[in-house]
């Protein structure tokens, strides 16, 4: 069958058309998205501005549309932590859905983890054992570990890249005591729960996914996209450590020529490679793999388990 795959991140509006049935790995067959920046539409009650609300309803329209001339027969459609934190959140979707004809369903911040993590372990499978995985969005990030499909912990902290950016980098680039501080607040927020994962004993894989993670490892030497998905890319904690006090000095158009970076996410790289740092130190990890697939992957591969198991043997 062929679906769309609806994805309001807090940066990005992604729809993703992929051919998808059971037992087999979903194959993208179109890709439309747009820079909606939600996590930056945010007014000072935290609510999503009328600019924020038009620019979603129209790239909604835009994507139903485009799925409609795709041949999709469904349209899956889920928004992340900009909408789902923002205070009006109810009132946008229902002026999305009013507008377009369709929904959008608010996913937790467990639930991200969770099907960021079946997503993981569907790529690397049995094999990657005890799984740790992380993902660091627009507004949140996302960490989950078990042995199994379902993670034995999942949960989402306040620290996406954009969020952060949005706090801390608004006013420009902060002096070293202010980024000292962020430093630190990030890593007690990171080691709160840090337990839940540890408690477990160390990952026998540990992977990260998307935007920000793929940026920062193409930054530190990866493979870039071109060279397809199943080139084995990694972020090693040394090079990292050694390339963020060049990006605190670099300006932001500076940032926006490295390679694997858009230039309208420039503003978050420093933040995103601070959280990213942190995880690794606070996990004690040497490196992270990345992962191709991510919460979109996710959504779609627990749709087709769901049509399975209403379908009985022999899937769709």
């Amino acid at each position: 069958m062929r679906l769309g795959v609806l994805d309001i991140g807090s940066n990005t509006g992604h729809l993703l058309v992929v051919d998808a049935h059971r037992g087999a790995a979903p194959l993208p067959a179109y890709a439309h998205k747009e820079p909606l920046r939600l996590a930056e539409h945010l007014d000072e009650a935290n609510r999503v501005t009328q600019a924020g609300i038009d620019a979603l309803t129209a790239f909604t329209a835009s994507a139903l549309e485009v799925a409609d001339d795709k041949g999709c027969e469904d349209i899956l459609g889920f928004a992340t932590s900009a909408v789902r934190d923002a205070e009006n959140c109810d009132a946008v979707l229902d002026h999305v859905r009013e507008r377009t004809g369709v929904p959008i369903q608010v996913l937790a911040g467990e639930d991200e983890a969770r099907l960021t993590f079946l997503a993981v372990r569907r790529w690397f499978g049995w094999s990657a054992g005890r799984l740790a995985v992380f993902d660091i969005g627009g507004g949140s990030l996302e960490v989950a570990g078990g042995a199994d499909e379902e993670p034995d912990v999942a949960w989402s902290l306040p620290l996406g890249a954009a969020r952060l950016a949005r706090t801390y980098f608004s006013g420009g680039r902060p002096d070293e005591e202010a980024l000292r501080a962020l430093r630190k607040q990030i890593r007690a927020e990171i080691a709160r729960d840090a337990g839940l994962v540890l408690r477990g004993g160390p990952p026998d894989r540990a992977a990260a996914t998307s935007k920000t993670f793929r940026s920062l490892a193409r930054i530190c030497g990866a493979a870039p996209s071109e060279a397809g998905s199943l080139v084995p890319r990694r972020l090693e904690r040394e090079v990292l450590r050694g390339w963020i006090s060049k990006l605190v000095a670099m300006s932001e158009g500076e940032l926006a020529v490295l390679p694997g970076v858009s230039p309208y996410r420039a503003h978050q790289i420093v933040p995103g490679a601070l959280v990213a740092e942190a995880v690794m130190d606070i996990f004690e990890l040497v490196a992270l793999e990345i992962c191709p697939w991510a919460l979109r992957e996710g959504v779609i591969l627990e749709r087709i388990d769901r049509i399975g198991l209403a379908d009985g043997p022999g899937g769709i």
